[in-house]
């Protein structure tokens, strides 16, 4: 099994991971409500330099935008970003749009509650269903609260996508809870290794080639 950890952006491994190509042309970003959410703008940024012809459609969840704004995500985009919101009025599908429109779905970074929804089979944002139908590889990095990772309730989920073709888990790592700052939190997977990953199920969208991830497979 792979791993990136320590690989953070703007170091010569993380460059050339970001300069690799992903095998797709078109990558649906869904941005979630953690903490993380906040270094967005900077990864889209780091994205469009390694992967310029690459198209990004990026999705914030309401939760996302308490950490980050959709003008920041904008700036460094070129575009403004989507909401993960069914129209109140008309008859705007974006669900539908998005998923006829991606190749592969990003999902960075995925709550708790995320991670459960998608191993439920829910469907009840646009982005959510949308990552259901998209057909193409399905790229998760959870960022979970203290005790999340050891919940038998997460590993119940984190199991059941494992298990899901094409679909790949990026192993969380140990981060500074929000709350008393504390290394108790988990953190997402640095940003190289989920690209990692949707490299590998661009290529072998079964995923039966990938070391599937397990909670137990993390980043110190």
């Amino acid at each position: 099994m792979r791993t990136a950890a320590g690989q953070g952006p703007g170091t010569t491994a993380a460059a050339g991971a970001a300069s690799a190509p992903l095998g797709i042309d078109r990558l649906l970003w869904l941005v979630t409500g953690s903490v993380a959410a906040a270094d967005v703008p900077f990864l889209v940024r780091w994205v469009r330099l390694g992967h310029p012809g690459l198209q990004l459609k990026v999705v914030l969840t309401r939760s996302a935008r308490r950490f980050v704004t959709p003008e920041a995500v904008a700036s460094r985009l070129g575009a403004e970003p989507e909401s993960d919101v069914w129209a109140e009025t008309g008859s705007q599908t974006p669900h539908v749009d998005w998923a006829q429109w991606a190749q592969a779905v990003l999902v960075y970074p995925a709550t708790f509650g995320v991670v459960a929804r998608l191993a439920l089979g829910l469907a009840d944002s646009p982005a959510v269903l949308a990552a259901h139908c998209s057909g193409g590889p399905l790229v998760i990095a959870p960022a979970l609260p203290p005790g999340g990772l050891e919940s038998a309730v997460l590993q119940e989920h984190w199991q059941k996508l494992a298990d899901r073709p094409g679909v790949a888990l990026a192993p969380c790592r140990r981060g500074e809870s929000a709350a008393d700052a504390t290394a108790t939190a988990w953190a997402p997977a640095p940003f190289p290794e989920a690209l990692e990953l949707l490299r590998e199920l661009a290529a072998d969208p079964t995923g039966r080639s990938l070391a599937q991830r397990s909670t137990s497979e993390v980043a110190a």
